[in-house]
């Protein structure tokens, strides 16, 4: 795993000065070494992470052997070896053992038309000596990220936004659109990031820049082609059979290879299949809290114990909160909780390995959130006439007590009342979007410079408008499709590879295997998600390899207890820091709305957890990004440990 950065155009010497200044803003993302490449066209730099031929041959920029082509690239392609042999088999010849190289010699012979045929994460920028043309793709799910920015006749590109805003050129100009969708969704719909003129590059697309100026297109699509009746055993047994494969091909590595182990499905079979395919134990690390209920270490340690791996777990406490800024800081823009989760589990990992893999993909490929077999109670309840939802059904919800706990009735109920309003794509959308802040809560929570955005734009079209065009009539593949081009990329891989490169640690996804997702998909809805059963084919399949209580554990997020940790002492410093800070002051809040959420918060009236967290991540990219004011002056406060935790 690495980082890529470049100039296409400018002054070659200006620009090799400014290049080497990103490509320092990437030194994370490849702590084993650095290399510049310029010519009069273009300057391409890289910061590499050795896992696959880590000698010196596999330095990048690389180029061809004939000198025209130069890439810089960031990723693990798992079938490389294949697509080598087959180029040696036409006449080419390698002079390292590297993916880059292959990919390379790919690009040289069939121009983007290879794309389809790589099994694994990318992001690339290749330069044509002869054409003046660059060329650039990110893989089909987004797990690695390609930033850029035009400025004139010059096209910048970097793996972070932190890498663009070391060129000079670059200010860090907040976008409010992007800052309406964060608050709204959590993530920033693609191509917009929180910075205005800087833009990522989809997931599954490519872009060319050269002189006609720069050109899109996709060249990955998702499809949902259902597979013909076979019986379950033989299903169950095929589907053993591709994790297993899938597994395989991505512990490919010349160093050695751990495991996320959280004690949910898909970490746990990640590790089974991985058990299967070593003769040595395999290191699995697990992150947990010790409040029960949020504590997953007691179900890791069953998978742990059945495999014997080399488990190795740590403990967070409140204190937890005081790393916003560095959270931010890792990510270039603003997050939820569960960005600490990730961050902690990195943490622990990066201390003992370079390569983990991780359950990734695993709920949106076999339909794992509860929200896929909530939707169609959610449709029934939208369906009921108005007076019963507003006038009996609504007040009663509304009138229970709150709970923090994880997935307490009522938080089910005020789920289920909320979005309970609207139909398909919209439905769907509210569903994703209930813990943020939906279209009514902006009319109070925002202040004059965004409160003209609550008329002007739907955030929650960015969901529900994939759903709408997604390529089945099935309601689970709708989710799954709007998911698959909106949250997961932009939320769940964007954190897996940001705060994984923060402590120089590459995390990859068996579950998003080009053959297994082609199986996956393929599997009719009803065998996926079985009435309140999610995951259910998946579940079956791989009950041989796990201990019974895994198997038939409910989903459970990753998440830390931080409802909790917002006791009396730490809402007053979350309430000062908003109160008074850049949000309030730049007019984007209310410093009223501020007071409502603490507020009820402190009154167990309603969870705010998130969305407390959310405004503190935003002032805290407030401060850092647009202020340049450093974490020092945000949310620093080590928090004290909260009392009455259950």
């Amino acid at each position: 795993m690495c980082g890529i950065c470049g100039v296409v155009g400018g002054d070659r010497e200006r620009e090799e000065g400014r290049v080497a200044a990103m490509s320092r803003a990437l030194a994370h993302r490849g702590p084993d070494g650095h290399g510049l490449w310029a010519d009069d066209g273009a300057v391409l730099g890289h910061r590499r992470l050795a896992v696959i031929d880590p000698s010196p041959a596999g330095r990048q920029p690389m180029g061809s052997a004939d000198g025209r082509f130069w890439i810089t690239y960031n990723g693990e392609v798992y079938n490389y070896r294949e697509l080598r042999r087959e180029l040696e088999t036409l006449g080419a010849s390698f002079r390292t053992g590297t993916d880059t190289e292959v990919v390379l010699e790919l690009f040289r012979r069939e121009g983007a038309a290879f794309l389809p045929r790589l099994n694994g994460m990318f992001a690339f920028a290749v330069w044509d000596r002869v054409s003046r043309r660059l060329f650039a793709a990110r893989d089909p799910f987004g797990q690695k990220p390609f930033y850029y920015a035009v400025r004139g006749r010059r096209f910048l590109f970097a793996s972070e936004v932190k890498g663009l805003l070391a060129h000079p050129e670059v200010p860090a100009e907040p976008d409010l659109e992007a800052v309406d969708d964060f608050l709204s969704l959590r993530f920033i719909a693609a191509p917009a990031t929180m910075v205005r003129g800087v833009r990522k590059l989809p997931a599954g697309h490519w872009l060319a820049w050269g002189e006609a100026g720069l050109r899109t297109g996709r060249h990955f699509e998702l499809s949902f082609p259902e597979a013909g009746d076979a019986a379950d055993g033989d299903a169950e047994a095929e589907l053993r059979d591709r994790l297993e494969e899938a597994v395989a091909a991505h512990m490919t590595s010349d160093v050695p290879v751990g495991a996320f182990l959280s004690g949910g499905l898909d970490s746990s079979v990640v590790v089974a299949a991985m058990a299967r395919r070593s003769p040595e134990p395999v290191d699995t690390f697990c992150v947990g809290s010790g409040v029960p209920g949020f504590d997953e270490r007691p179900h890791a340690r069953l998978l742990a114990t059945r495999y014997g791996t080399r488990h190795r777990e740590s403990c967070v406490s409140p204190g937890l909160l005081s790393r916003i800024p560095e959270l931010v800081a890792g990510l270039d823009e603003p997050c939820d909780p569960i960005a600490a989760c990730f961050d902690e589990a990195a943490r622990l990992a990066a201390r003992h390995r370079k390569v983990v893999l991780g359950g990734d993909g695993g709920d949106e490929i076999f339909g794992g959130f509860d929200r896929y077999a909530a939707f169609g109670w959610a449709e029934r309840y939208a369906a009921l006439p108005r007076w019963v939802r507003g006038g009996v059904l609504g007040p009663l919800i509304r009138s229970l007590p709150e709970s923090f706990g994880y997935k307490s009735l009522s938080q089910r109920a005020r789920w289920l009342d909320s979005v309970g309003r609207d139909r398909g794509g919209r439905l769907y959308a509210r569903m994703t979007a209930h813990f943020r802040f939906g279209p009514e809560d902006k009319a109070w929570l925002y202040g004059p410079a965004l409160q003209g955005l609550v008329a002007s734009r739907d955030a929650l079209a960015a969901v529900a408008d994939p759903f709408e065009r997604a390529p089945s009539d099935v309601p689970l593949n709708r989710m799954l499709y709007a998911d698959l081009l909106t949250r997961f990329p932009e939320h769940t891989l964007a954190l897996s590879d940001r705060l994984g490169m923060a402590h120089g640690l590459e995390v990859r996804a068996p579950f998003l295997d080009r053959e297994l997702v082609r199986f996956g998909l393929s599997v009719p809805a009803g065998l996926r998600v079985r009435g309140r059963t999610t995951k259910a084919q998946l579940r079956s399949a791989v009950r041989p390899w796990l201990p019974e209580p895994l198997v038939e554990r409910p989903k459970q997020g990753f998440m830390f207890p931080v409802a909790y940790w917002l006791d009396a002492q730490a809402l007053a410093r979350v309430r000062t820091d908003l109160s008074a800070g850049s949000l309030v002051r730049e007019g984007w809040i209310d410093a009223a709305a501020v007071e409502r959420l603490v507020g009820e918060h402190a009154r167990g009236r309603t969870d705010h957890h998130v969305r407390l967290w959310m405004l503190l991540s935003l002032e805290a990219w407030h401060r850092l990004y647009v202020e340049g004011r450093g974490a020092e002056t945000s949310v620093s406060e080590p928090l004290p440990r909260a009392g009455g935790l259950p």
